[in-house]
């Protein structure tokens, strides 16, 4: 994903449908410099990580 969509997705009311590893996930944060952004699982809020862009798939 590219940094300009995850930005757009992370900062939309609108739920998007992002997956990472095969589930989907909510994004809280998009760092432009690193390509990295900070998600949770949907279903499991307490397991936040730092992720590439590249590695996020939206559907």
């Amino acid at each position: 994903m590219n940094t300009q969509r995850a930005k757009e997705i992370a900062e939309s009311p609108v739920m998007a449908n992002v997956i990472y590893n095969g589930k989907p996930i909510y994004i809280q944060h998009v760092d432009e410099q690193n390509e990295t952004a900070r998600i949770y699982p949907i279903l499991d809020p307490e397991n936040e990580r730092e992720v590439l862009l590249s590695e996020l798939l939206e559907q």
